[in-house]
């Protein structure tokens, strides 16, 4: 094969400014694959107008662009192997890329507010305790029938979901109509931020004596909630926003662990008062725990713990 064109794989590191490792890995990953790999060496060439392509990925990488978004944008030629003429070809791929790299963009930007409110919530922790924030006390629950819809989602899902599932609550429950016997409410059953999906569930209490659903919508059900004990905080305005509220939670859960109660269920948050905007002043939420007494929670007993 003619080599005249093509560039050892040390020399196209040093004018990509990528390292000869990383060549070799969006190699395998199929980002940039190498005009000829010598079959007798393995040795590795590229053509010399790949490089422009290879400096665009080490720049959308710098950006912390996913590298399944890379691959597609030069598969689609939005990095400089398609036409760059001015053909409808050659212009779409530089509006692809540029849309890419705008909401690459505003996803950091997104990312870097949780993150200064991250910050400044550990501050206030810091300097003056979760507790102080927020104040926990117990709350006898009443037996509850509630309409409810689930998903599996993170938090970037989190608002999307709910604003669409609580429209179908209201929508299905108007036509029987239910007997609302309290606010909405959330439970998670478990930890839902930007790294992590958990099944969410969106509830509607409703009179269980009173008109009860006919068919259910699609991913409805109802549900018994038994009575139990609540340990809760109340939260208002900014607070109720993410990151922030994300203090709320651990409060109440280290006021569980600290006064020997354990974990009874999915954590909860009520909206008592709810604006529309998550840090509008006027927000009013509960977060709320179900818990029993450790003392006579037979699940605390050593000798009942299931096998790891």
């Amino acid at each position: 094969m003619d080599r005249t064109n093509l560039l050892p794989i040390g020399q196209f590191a040093q004018a990509s400014g990528l390292s000869v490792t990383a060549l070799r890995h969006y190699d395998a990953s199929g980002v940039l694959t190498p005009a000829f790999v010598d079959p007798a060496s393995g040795y590795r060439y590229f053509r010399r107008d790949q490089l422009r392509s290879a400096q665009l990925v080490r720049a959308l990488r710098q950006l912390d662009m996913p590298i399944e978004r890379v691959r597609e944008l030069l598969a689609s030629g939005a990095c400089g192997t398609g036409s760059a003429d001015g053909t409808d070809d050659g212009a779409a791929a530089t509006a692809e890329l540029a849309a890419a790299l705008r909401a690459q963009i505003e996803a950091a930007e997104r990312k870097l507010d949780v993150q200064r409110s991250v910050v400044h919530s550990l501050l206030t922790r810091l300097t003056e305790g979760a507790e102080m924030n927020h104040r926990v006390t117990l709350r006898q629950g009443t037996p509850e029938r509630v309409l409810v819809r689930g998903a599996t989602v993170n938090h970037h899902g989190l608002d999307p979901f709910l604003r669409t599932a609580y429209e179908e609550l209201y929508a299905f429950a108007g036509r029987g109509p239910l007997t609302f016997t309290g606010p909405a409410f959330v439970r998670y059953h478990g930890l839902c931020d930007e790294e992590n999906e958990t099944l969410v569930e969106a509830c509607l209490p409703f009179w269980e004596s009173g008109a009860q659903p006919g068919e259910l919508g699609e991913g409805m059900s109802v549900r018994d909630v038994p009575e139990c004990t609540y340990a809760r905080t109340v939260v208002e305005g900014e607070a109720t926003a993410f990151p922030a509220i994300l203090g709320a939670y651990d409060a109440v859960a280290n006021w569980v662990v600290e006064h020997g109660f354990t974990f009874a269920g999915p954590v909860r948050s009520t909206f008592l008062r709810w604006m529309g905007t998550p840090d509008h002043p006027d927000n009013r939420l509960e977060i709320a725990w179900p818990v029993t007494d450790a003392s006579t929670d037979p699940s605390t007993d050593p000798s009942t713990e299931p096998p790891a």
